[in-house]
């Protein structure tokens, strides 16, 4: 296990249930949350900027201040969710490093940094958390490579600021790939993801549900200690929750949920979010809770 610094330690205890599980909902989406918002008269690209930012604060209001902690943007979050007093003062605030999109060299992704942000930033805002995603192909991308060494940096980066980061892996097709070669290697890519990412320097992971038990206990067992959190990458709450329950009863530290849980709760109408959110989006919230401590059977 990659040790931990005495505030990384404090910072992962903010982000963690009372069972000492991970939980945090994900909201750090921009393009992606504009596009569930199905009210708005002229589509996505009609919400503006002020209408994303409400149902962001209204994501932790009803939501969010409910639970751990919530990963958060600083292009249309923060810090004003901070500074007016939105965000619970027992919610641990998660704040994203990562650019909307990705670019394409050599037909691999790779991921950038929101511009002007940093481990600094992050403070600056008031966050406890960083947070950054990668795409990663641990079959063409080694310890010698330019994700593998970027996430190393990062590490020392956010250390010396104080700040934990956790380390988000995205694996991905390649484009002469068939969907059905890229879904028999994909366990094996998580899990060596996983390996690859530790051995820069990690301490905590989010990483997708690898597709079975005896993948995420690989994974468990390629991570040596660090913690990780299984994230929803988009599938409905059911379908989530098995996840969920299977990677903990495999050695998953908790779960980060975005859009599983909120991606039918929101619109551009604030009397309409904030029913949604309360009686739809909640609920599910306080099942997830259940799963990451381990109050539900797991599934085989």
């Amino acid at each position: 296990m990659n040790a931990l610094t005495t505030l990384e330690r404090r910072a992962l205890s903010r982000i963690t249930t009372d069972q000492g599980r991970m939980l945090i909902v994900a909201a750090d989406q921009r393009n992606s949350m504009k596009a569930v918002m199905k009210d708005a008269p002229d589509g996505a690209a009609s919400v503006t900027f002020e209408q994303l930012a409400a149902a962001k604060a209204d994501l932790v209001t009803y939501l969010a201040n409910n639970g751990p902690a919530i990963l958060l943007d600083p292009e249309t979050a923060l810090p004003a969710i901070v500074d007016q007093g939105v965000i619970a003062p027992d919610t641990a605030l998660v704040v994203g490093l990562d650019a909307s999109g990705f670019e394409t060299v050599d037909g691999l992704k790779y991921t950038r940094y929101i511009e002007g942000v940093t481990p600094r930033t992050v403070r600056e805002v008031g966050g406890d958390v960083a947070k950054m995603l990668w795409y990663l192909r641990p079959d063409r991308q080694g310890a010698d490579s330019r994700t593998v060494q970027e996430i190393g940096d990062l590490v020392k980066a956010c250390e010396a600021e104080g700040v934990l980061l956790i380390v988000e892996i995205l694996t991905y097709k390649l484009a002469d790939e068939t969907d059905e070669q890229y879904a028999a290697k994909f366990p094996g890519l998580i899990v060596e993801s996983a390996r690859l990412s530790v051995d820069a320097g990690a301490k905590v992971l989010k990483l997708p549900f690898p597709g079975s038990g005896e993948a995420a206990a690989a994974v468990t067992d390629a991570a040596r200690g660090v913690p990780w959190a299984v994230l929803s990458a988009g599938v409905d709450h059911e379908t989530f929750i098995g996840q969920v329950e299977i990677a903990v009863a495999n050695g998953a530290a908790g779960a980060m949920a975005g859009r599983s849980l909120w991606k039918d709760s929101l619109a551009v109408d604030p009397a309409v979010r904030q029913d949604l959110l309360t009686n739809r989006a909640l609920p599910r919230l306080r099942e997830l809770t259940d799963a990451v401590n381990g109050k539900i059977t797991a599934r085989a």
